[in-house]
C-alpha cells in the first residue's frame, strides 16, 4: 500500500449505473446550439471560404534575367554595383540592346515612393525592355523607433 497510502479509491462513491435524463438534455442542447448558432468557420476551419483572387487582363509573371533593387529613392543596386537614376538609364539601354524580349524585375523597398517606381517603368520602356516590368516589393522590417 505504498502507492495508495490514504486508500482514497475505497472512499469514493461508485459511478452511476445508468445515464439520467440530464445527460441526454445536455447532449441535445449542445446539438441544437451548434445547429442554430454554428458556423462553418468555427466548426470546420480547414474548409475554404470561397474567395477568388482578383484578375487583371494582360498581367502575369514573366521570366526575368535583369534584376534591379531599390532600397531607397535614387539608389539602385545592380549586378555591377550601385547606380543613381541618371546612370541607370544608360545601364538599362545597354542591357536591353544586348538581348531582345527582356523583362525587368524591380525589387523595391516600401520606402521607395510610387513616383520613383513610375520613373523606373518609363526608363525600362524607353530603353527597350519589350518583356515589360515585373514588380517584387519587399516590405522589410516593421518600423521601430530604432530604425529611423
Amino acid at each position: 500500500m505504498i502507492t495508495h497510502p490514504l486508500d482514497l479509491a475505497a472512499r469514493l462513491r461508485p459511478p452511476p449505473r445508468s445515464n439520467d435524463a440530464l445527460f441526454f438534455v445536455n447532449g441535445g442542447l449542445i446539438l441544437v446550439f451548434f445547429a442554430l448558432f454554428g458556423s462553418r468557420f468555427v466548426l470546420a476551419p480547414g474548409l475554404g471560404v470561397g474567395f477568388r483572387l482578383p484578375e487583371m487582363a494582360g498581367a502575369g509573371a514573366a521570366p526575368t534575367r535583369v534584376v534591379i533593387s531599390l532600397p531607397r529613392s535614387d539608389m539602385v543596386l545592380v549586378d555591377d554595383g550601385m547606380l543613381n537614376y541618371a546612370q541607370l538609364r544608360g545601364w538599362l539601354e545597354k542591357r536591353a540592346h544586348s538581348e531582345k524580349g527582356l523583362a525587368l524585375l524591380v525589387r523595391a523597398d516600401r520606402q521607395v515612393p510610387l513616383e520613383d517606381l513610375g520613373i523606373i517603368a518609363e526608363m525600362a520602356a524607353s530603353a527597350g525592355f519589350t518583356g515589360g516590368v515585373q514588380w517584387a516589393m519587399e516590405s522589410g522590417r516593421p518600423n521601430t523607433p530604432d530604425s529611423h
